[in-house]
């Protein structure tokens, strides 16, 4: 494989698993954020705006996390589901919230908004692997975490 066609793949790689970190968790943050954490739209906005840019240089690096974790699962969905859930929740919990305490909140909404973070991100888990998967496909890249995968593939 030339250098062009690995640097084209790469780049397609991180716009494909920003914009699905982006579109995905821009929804789910909102609703955690006004119904769950109790945050005014002010709070919100500003919330989203800090993880939109946040989300920018970590969508890459989250995919590439969760398809080493992936690489742990079995076939069974079960252990799909534990490990696309695991992945997620030990990338993503820590930095959401730095997020919403960065956002405003504070004392007992902060600790709401990231146990309901942790739960949704138990319950998204697998829902996220697969939209994830999904991007990727419509931007002609394989799926990743679906089976053990080499590092020279």
């Amino acid at each position: 494989m030339s250098e062009t066609t690995t640097r084209s793949g790469s780049t397609r790689a991180y716009v494909a698993d920003t914009l699905a970190l982006i579109l995905f968790f821009t929804t789910t943050g909102i609703i955690n954020e006004r119904f769950i954490a109790g945050m005014t739209w002010e709070q919100v906005l500003h919330a989203r705006l800090i993880g939109g840019v946040l989300m920018v240089p970590v969508g890459r690096p989250y995919g590439m996390w969760r398809d080493w974790m992936m690489s742990h699962a079995k076939e069974t969905r079960v252990s799909q589901l534990f490990w696309d859930s695991s992945a997620l929740m030990s990338f993503q919990v820590p930095i959401y919230a730095a997020i919403i305490a960065f956002s405003g909140a504070t004392g007992d909404g902060l600790i709401r908004g990231v146990l309901g973070a942790a739960l949704m991100m138990i319950v998204l888990g697998r829902p996220y692997g697969a939209f994830l998967n999904w991007i990727r496909h419509l931007f002609g890249l394989p799926p990743g975490g679906e089976k053990p995968m080499s590092l020279n593939t």
